[in-house]
């Protein structure tokens, strides 16, 4: 039972990866697995209230802020996930292959907007999304194509989430809700993830994901596991 946010971090540690913000777990595996209505009356769970230790909504940024084992991002069926250190290289291997990104888009793995997006963030370190679009030339009306790269590139794993912002106005006011900050996946977790990921084979990652998923859950739906773990 989770209870609050010692406990998530507790059990996301001894699993490794989880589907992220609850209701749904795609049939392979989640830690949060009550909606926002929903919650058994025995957990103290209660989301979007703003308590940090309570709101799983409010976890989404504690981890990133406060850790640096624990990713999340659009990871998994272009939803968000949580993924730990540990596992991360796993799904390095799986996802990558070993491709650096421009050996990706050369191969037409990685799409045209998406390479936009990342040559942004790779000139800048880091943006928050509503700069992102901008620097890397999207406007209003392509709203939809700078979406669906920009969790393309979370889902290869070239993309995560490093935090948030608060918008600035022309006044250098703060407005609005913070915005998600991102950064390359390499400047968020450093060499030594990476270099665990070039020791692994794909097929080994994919063999080491799925008897974790079958250990978490026995009855996960093979056809989901297969995507889970490819993106």
């Amino acid at each position: 039972m989770i209870n609050n946010y010692d406990d998530f971090i507790r059990e996301l540690h001894q699993a490794g990866f989880s589907v992220g913000t609850g209701g749904n777990d795609e049939g392979v595996f989640g830690l949060l697995k009550f909606g926002w209505d929903e919650e058994p009356l025995e957990t103290s769970i209660r989301w979007h209230t703003g308590e940090p230790d309570t709101d799983p909504w409010v976890w989404r940024m504690r981890v990133l802020s406060e850790r640096d084992d624990i990713a999340y991002s659009k990871v998994f069926f272009r939803k968000s996930g949580y993924v730990t250190k540990e596992w991360y290289p796993y799904f390095l291997a799986a996802r990558r292959g070993g491709y650096a990104f421009d050996e990706a888009y050369a191969d037409g793995i990685i799409s045209y907007n998406a390479k936009r997006i990342y040559e942004a963030i790779i000139e800048h370190g880091s943006l928050p999304a509503h700069e992102l679009k901008s620097y890397a030339g999207f406007t209003r009306k392509n709203k939809a194509g700078f979406d669906s790269a920009l969790t393309e590139l979370q889902m290869r794993m070239y993309l995560t989430l490093c935090g948030e912002r608060q918008k600035l106005s022309a006044k250098g006011e703060l407005y609005g809700w913070p915005s998600s900050l991102f950064c390359t996946t390499e400047r968020f977790w450093g060499e030594e993830v990476f270099e665990k990921a070039s020791r692994i084979g794909a097929k080994e990652a994919e063999e080491k994901i799925t008897g974790q998923v079958y250990k978490l859950n026995p009855s996960a739906d093979m056809r989901k596991v297969a995507r889970f773990i490819a993106g």
